[in-house]
């Protein structure tokens, strides 16, 4: 594995987090279990994501840094606390009024692409609008996979892509609702180092030119070089948080916490 780099992965200028916060999270936990097998996943957590900027969330395993995911995108609740995406209060909402609010302004993006293997890239990119009853034009489908750079693979297959490409219409998946925040939970982590660099730099483009705010949670140093800050966690708490990262210092905060 290459050495970490010791720069910022491109020159840009850098966003001022202190604007207004896309995404607040404010003194949540999150409980599972009762009595001794309790386990405190989240544990006051308050932190904020500023509209049009990357973040990072790294940890240890068992840190938390997945159950916050879930609870930022509306997929748990936590047992006390609030989490507000915009002026919504995610936990006063119902199921269906949280699940109509990821198809309109929430993308996610996984490890595992979850594209299905009998359907075309543009069939896997239109299927999550199709199931819930937005038919999307031929237009705005080869559109999304023309900004993942796929425009020519549209009729493909999966098992016709490679990795990369296939976690590159993963994304067009994503981005074809035009959601205002996306989530992604180890997007390069089934990626060679060469395929995870495109991703990252798609996912990158996203912000800057799409002016989305994105939150991954990551293991890779050289992933997280690419966010705007990295926020850690440990046992349930945020415990530290760099802007402007470079690969060496979020490998020297990581091994602080592990050590």
């Amino acid at each position: 594995m290459p050495a970490p780099t010791t720069s910022h992965p491109i020159d840009r200028p850098l966003p001022q987090h202190g604007g207004e916060a896309l995404l607040r999270i404010d003194d949540v936990v999150r409980v599972f279990g009762r009595g001794e097998g309790e386990v405190r996943a989240l544990d006051g957590v308050t932190l904020g994501f500023a509209r049009g900027t990357f973040t990072a969330v790294m940890g240890p395993s068992g840190s938390g840094k997945s159950t916050l995911l879930q609870l930022a995108a509306g997929l748990d609740r936590p047992t006390t606390g609030t989490v507000h995406l915009g002026d919504r209060d995610l936990g006063g909402m119902s199921e269906r009024a949280l699940a109509t609010l990821r198809r309109d302004r929430v993308g996610f993006v996984f490890q595992s692409f979850n594209l299905l293997g009998a359907l075309t890239a543009a069939q896997n990119v239109a299927l999550p609008s199709r199931l819930a009853g937005r038919r999307l034009g031929r237009g705005e489908v080869g559109a999304a996979l023309d900004r993942v750079g796929l425009g020519e693979r549209a009729r493909h297959r999966p098992a016709q892509l490679s990795g990369g490409q296939q976690q590159r219409v993963a994304i067009a998946r994503a981005l074809v609702g035009e959601p205002e925040i996306m989530f992604a939970d180890e997007p390069t982590g089934a990626l060679d180092r060469r395929s995870g660099r495109d991703v990252l730099r798609l996912l990158r483009e996203t912000v800057d030119a799409g002016g989305r705010t994105l939150v991954m949670v990551t293991h890779d140093a050289s992933a997280a070089a690419w966010a705007d800050r990295v926020v850690f966690m440990a046992d349930g708490r945020l415990a530290g948080e760099l802007a402007a990262p470079t690969a060496e210092q979020v490998a020297d905060h990581l091994n602080g916490l592990e050590g």
